[in-house]
């Protein structure tokens, strides 16, 4: 009986790994997206670093952010705001495997962000994106860290 209760145990842990490692986003520093505010790539349409004087705490990862507005319309939505893939490579998610990012490497497409691991990395995954996205959403339920 005890050993039934301890390898139900394992099982339903092993069970809840899937949804805890999909939490995880992308940090360097402690901050997520390396501090860069994901919605400064939608308003500024460029990569500006977040300061730690505004930053909000989702799934798990503090967000930095240039201004209070900024955090504010994350904290208003911030599925809309966030990068896919929770801020690794785009490509690497479309070739089935992770990889970390540059804030340098981005495109916003259909108003989702998306990062890349390099500007090169990046002109590869351009020439063709819907594609790209269209696997990386298939590979991504198997890759959530």
């Amino acid at each position: 009986m005890l050993r039934r209760t301890f390898i139900g145990l394992v099982l339903i842990a092993i069970a809840s790994q899937p949804l805890l490692a999909a939490e995880k986003v992308f940090t360097r520093g402690g901050a997520a997206i390396r501090g860069y505010d994901p919605v400064a790539y939608h308003l500024e349409m460029a990569p500006v670093k977040g300061d730690s004087k505004f930053n909000y705490q989702w799934k798990g990862r503090e967000w930095r952010f240039k201004n209070a507005a900024n955090r504010d319309r994350f904290i208003a939505d911030p599925e809309k705001f966030a990068p896919r893939y929770n801020g690794f490579c785009a490509w690497a998610a479309s070739q089935g495997y992770l990889a970390s990012t540059v804030p340098d490497a981005w495109t916003i497409r259909d108003g989702k962000l998306y990062l890349n691991y390099s500007l090169s990395v990046r002109s590869t995954w351009l020439e063709d994106v819907d594609a790209n996205i269209a696997a990386g959403d298939r590979n991504w339920p198997d890759l959530k860290q």
